[in-house]
């Protein structure tokens, strides 16, 4: 999983699954060859590897052997984690997307890894049991339809999803979508302090904070939901509700296309040429996870723009790991935490192959990028679900 030695990065996390799936047995082997996966040698996994266009090794059981020693010397910062369950994974997306893509969508499609799809009514109804793994799509949980009225309130698409939005939330009951959208938000969090893996980018990282922190509250202007919202929402907030974020000032002027000041996006003074954000380097024996999420053939990643781009820095609670960052800004671009028994990821940024991806653009092809470290970074969440957990020392 170097850069200079596979071809195609993202349909190798793919293979991965796919062994996963037929029960085998996977060693992620962490900071070796850029996160190499060592698999069993049999004729189909070689095969699977052809047809895909992935590159691939095989290693006598000494050469496995020497590896696998040399890994695990103290003196290495590397670690062999087993693999052994392929997760079951869900994309929470409604079922009539608007103009721009879903990233993890279409690397999961890219790579060939099996999902469903959920929405309100599976959420609501406790489908989130059956899955490991969530998805959380470009999203606004607060119910103030993705801020997008300022520019595109005459727009048909926006007309259209905010009238199908309002009737899915009468469907289930409820008088407004932030109502019905909070107890969706609810839910996830219940499912994540359950032991679930919640991965979420760009508008749907700060919307859902946003959503657990104003519980209660209305903070959606007429325009959205038909009455005021409350004028002291700000002096309300409940930042003991949130995941990742804190201290946060809320934006009330629904013409601005802003939910908070969590995104960095107003406040980026860098060029396109100069945009990246580095990973962080962590412990691979005593920090695996972090480790695991953060293995890549490059430590340095170009940027990208969404709704939602960045997090400012000093508005991340204490005990959220920042796994990349960009400090020139002072942002992190990518962080993780833990929830009850379970995990999640939030990620800045729409898509790490288009940097400033606009409604109406066209879909990114996948295929003329297949050695993306920004969209690795998706697929090692992905497969993280499947670590055998390791019994804590007591």
């Amino acid at each position: 999983m170097d850069a200079e030695t596979q071809k195609n990065h993202l349909k190798a996390y793919g293979i991965t699954y796919w062994a996963l799936h037929k029960q085998l047995k996977v060693n992620w082997l962490l900071n070796y060859r850029g996160g190499a996966f060592l698999l069993p040698d049999t004729v189909d996994i070689q095969k699977e590897c052809q047809i895909r266009g992935v590159s691939f090794e095989v290693l006598s059981n000494d050469k496995t052997e020497s590896i696998l020693k040399a890994i695990s010397s103290p003196n290495q910062n590397m670690e062999a984690v087993i693999l052994e369950k392929a997760p079951k994974i869900a994309v929470y997306t409604p079922s009539g997307k608007l103009p721009w893509d879903d990233a993890v969508t279409m690397v999961l499609e890219y790579a060939e890894i099996p999902y469903e799809t959920v929405y309100d009514e599976e959420v609501l109804n406790d489908g989130l049991l059956l899955f490991d793994w969530l998805h959380l799509h470009h999203e606004d949980f607060t119910g103030q339809f993705g801020k997008f009225y300022g520019t595109y309130k005459a727009a048909s698409w926006y007309i259209e999803d905010k009238k199908k939005a309002e009737d899915l939330a009468k469907q289930m009951g409820y008088s407004k979508v932030s109502t019905e959208k909070l107890d969706v938000v609810l839910k996830i969090r219940d499912y994540v302090i359950g032991g679930g893996f919640m991965f979420a980018m760009c508008s749907a990282t700060d919307s859902f904070d946003i959503a657990l922190s104003a519980e209660g509250i209305d903070i959606c202007e007429p325009m959205f939901d038909g009455d005021a919202s409350d004028a002291s929402y700000q002096n309300k907030i409940d930042y003991n509700k949130t995941f990742a974020f804190t201290n946060f000032t809320l934006e009330r002027n629904p013409l601005v296309y802003e939910f908070s000041s969590i995104d960095t996006t107003p406040k980026r003074m860098v060029p396109q040429t100069a945009d990246y954000f580095s990973l962080m380097d962590f412990s691979a024996k005593w920090d695996p996870i972090p480790t695991m999420l953060c293995q890549n053939h490059t430590a340095l990643i170009k940027g990208f723009m969404g709704q939602t781009t960045a997090f400012t820095r000093n508005e991340i609670k204490s005990n959220v790991l920042v796994l990349g960052e960009n400090k020139t800004n002072g942002e992190a671009k990518y962080i993780h935490g833990i929830k009850g028994k379970g995990f999640f990821t939030f990620y800045g940024g729409h898509d790490p192959e288009d940097y400033q991806h606009r409604v109406g653009d066209p879909k990114t092809e996948l295929e003329l990028h297949p050695t993306s470290p920004g969209y690795r970074l998706i697929l090692n969440n992905v497969l993280f679900p499947a670590a055998k957990k390791k019994k804590q020392k007591t």
